[in-house]
């Protein structure tokens, strides 16, 4: 619906939609703090998955109790916040030395650079979210004797709603842009920082794909068939479907400044390249739980 209002509001007057004519600011102005929508995003996110996750455990075959769903939300949220922030650094810093900066940028004389612990600036990764995540997943089910797989197909129903919020924030924060667009693209966006041009709304086809759709497929198919009886076949089709969904997108999302070069040289944006592993171990997960009899329905045979 948003991009229909963005389409009809260009055609109307037949030149490109300026960002900054939203008046959208990146929080709530508190007095004593502003609250940013980028972590408001994370919170609201965080939150709602594990209200989510409360529910689905009430469901009939649930690999888990509510005190294995409170360890969860506290180690998954640390996961996310420490692998966010390290996967960023990893991945997206360093530019042409290909040497993450946040970790060896050190000034004359010091042993020790901050640089990591400043959320404000940078950013972070969702790969490195994901990786963080995982950990967590794998932590908590080792402590308490859990089905890794089964914990993990309970997660992934509930992290496209935090994606959506957190793509909604970045529009929001006028970030992440997209490339330049062509003349027929009515819904082409001039970005503050980013030129002239009018630039593809990257941050809203990301929201779309990545959080909206990929929830309205992975929610139902826990919800509305047996796939949570198939371990592996919702956090399978929750990476494939996020790997294509971001692959695709990166084609119209700008790379990241200190990275153009990389793309160059590679002929692949590094979100894209970060995705090849993803769709790749979400198809194995989906094909492997498919070719696989679903739990309890294998009859015993009488000795």
């Amino acid at each position: 619906m948003l991009l229909l209002s963005l389409t009809l509001v260009s055609n109307a007057v037949h030149m490109p939609i300026n960002w900054a004519d939203f008046g959208l600011r990146r929080g709530i102005d508190l007095h004593f703090f502003t609250l940013r929508y980028y972590s408001l995003a994370y919170l609201v996110g965080i939150v709602a998955g594990y209200w989510h996750l409360t529910r689905m455990i009430k469901a009939p075959g649930a690999p888990m109790a509510l005190r294995h769903a409170d360890d969860l939300f506290f180690w998954c949220t640390m996961g996310i916040i420490l692998g966010g922030r390290l996967g960023y650094a990893l991945f997206y810093t360093g530019g042409n030395t290909h040497i993450p900066s946040l970790f060896t940028h050190f000034t004359p004389g010091q042993t020790v650079s901050w640089d990591l612990l400043r959320l404000w600036e940078g950013g972070m990764s969702f790969h490195g979210g994901l990786i963080g995540t995982v950990l967590a997943i794998a932590w908590v089910s080792r402590q308490h004797g859990l089905r890794f797989l089964r914990v993990c197909d309970y997660i992934a129903p509930c992290v496209p709603f935090a994606i959506f919020l957190v793509r909604i924030a970045n529009f929001t924060n006028g970030e992440l842009w997209g490339r330049v667009a062509g003349t027929g693209v009515r819904w082409a966006m001039v970005f503050p920082g980013a030129g002239m041009e009018a630039r593809h709304p990257s941050q809203l086809y990301e929201a779309g794909l990545e959080g909206l759709v990929l929830m309205a497929i992975v929610v139902p198919l826990f919800w509305l068939t047996r796939a949570r009886w198939r371990p592996g076949l919702l956090v399978g089709v929750f990476a494939a479907g996020y790997g294509f969904a971001r692959f695709l997108i990166e084609y119209f999302r700008e790379p990241d400044q200190q990275l153009e070069d990389f793309a160059h040289a590679t002929g692949l944006s590094m979100g894209q390249w970060l995705t090849v592993p993803l769709i790749a171990t979400g198809l194995f997960f989906a094909i492997r739980a498919l070719r696989r009899p679903a739990l309890g329905s294998v009859v015993p045979v009488p000795a």
